[in-house]
């Protein structure tokens, strides 16, 4: 996915959001921030669900790319495939926390598509993609004549960092999704992008997930960063989510890592894109420090790549600054047993 996978983050929940408004209300892997007017809404503080466990975090609360299709979109004409895209995702509405999570019978067609993507992004992530990332990959057997199941992926992660995927029909609220990483649970879609491209997807789908994602929540350092995220979400107020958000995709989405004097990618858009990881590699976009307290700026979601990335020195040192800002804002606790607790 290149840089044009804002849609992840920027698509509002009405299907006619792109002919309707230009103007491009952002949004984060959840909903819009904004109204249809620019202007982030207001909310009184004490009406913020804090959620106790992974059970109240809501994963029903779909904004956009389940079965509904911008007209952008490489399949929006496709009524075969926008079909397919409706029983998948009513898959994903009936899994139940705690029961295995269904597979999907992946059509010849899909499975292709799968193995197109990632036949050519192998070729890529040995010489531009993290240590972290290169020394987990091997762990998931990923092959290109099978689509892995979100089961398999849960059973490895459990093993290595404690983490699961938990199936979602679309794109989620951003608080919801991530409330969600505060219970090392990362909400994951089960749909594929449109055989027609692919190599790119407007929104986030199981190539995305699997290859952008899943190689990272196998390594500790990083966990700890995206739990911290995830932490600060509880609670938060509508402008702390929103920054959360900006965080999250300068680091997850498109973070990248200083490693022994060179730039490598971690963060998914860059990992999940062919275009994106060969234009970060060439030096094409400008690097900057990356600081969770500073105001940060608007998310490029417009045609073309990132043109700037905000660097890592390390994970760990990622983290630590995640968890600073995080306590700077946080209206709960943690334990070790991940049990949310008041202040």
């Amino acid at each position: 996915m290149d840089g044009r996978l804002a849609s992840r983050w920027f698509r509002a929940k009405a299907p006619n959001f792109h002919a309707a408004n230009r103007r491009h209300c952002i949004s984060a892997r959840v909903p819009p921030a904004c109204s249809a007017n620019g202007a982030r809404p207001r909310q009184d503080p004490t009406s913020i669900n804090i959620p106790k466990s992974l059970h109240e975090v809501d994963n029903g609360k779909i904004l956009g790319f389940g079965a509904e299709l911008a007209e952008d979109h490489p399949g929006y004409h496709d009524a075969a495939y926008k079909h397919r895209r409706v029983e998948i995702s009513q898959i994903a509405k009936q899994h139940e926390i705690g029961m295995p999570i269904p597979e999907i019978e992946y059509t010849p067609e899909e499975v292709w598509t799968w193995g197109e993507a990632l036949t050519k992004l192998v070729d890529l992530y040995p010489l531009h993609a993290c240590k972290e990332f290169n020394s987990s990959f091997p762990a998931f057997g990923f092959r290109p004549d099978k689509v892995p199941q979100l089961e398999e992926i849960t059973s490895v992660l459990r093993t290595m960092t404690d983490w699961q995927v938990r199936p979602v029909a679309g794109l989620m609220h951003p608080r919801d999704f991530l409330n969600g990483l505060a219970f090392k649970t990362f909400h994951s879609t089960q749909y594929m992008r449109h055989p027609s491209k692919p190599m790119y997807t407007p929104e986030p789908d199981v190539v995305h997930e699997l290859l952008g994602h899943v190689p990272m929540l196998a390594d500790p350092n990083f966990c700890d960063l995206i739990h911290a995220i995830g932490v600060a979400s509880l609670g938060a107020t509508e402008k702390e989510i929103w920054h959360l958000t900006k965080a999250y995709w300068y680091t997850v989405e498109f973070g990248v890592v200083r490693e022994n004097g060179e730039i490598k990618a971690f963060g998914a858009g860059i990992l999940s894109s062919y275009g994106e990881l060969d234009w970060m590699a060439k030096g094409q976009a400008r690097l900057e420090p990356f600081d969770p307290f500073s105001t940060q700026p608007k998310m490029s979601y417009k045609d073309g790549y990132q043109t700037r990335y905000f660097v890592l020195d390390s994970f760990a040192d990622g983290a630590t600054k995640l968890e600073n800002y995080a306590n700077s804002i946080k209206k709960v606790q943690m334990d070790r047993n991940g049990v949310v607790m008041p202040l």
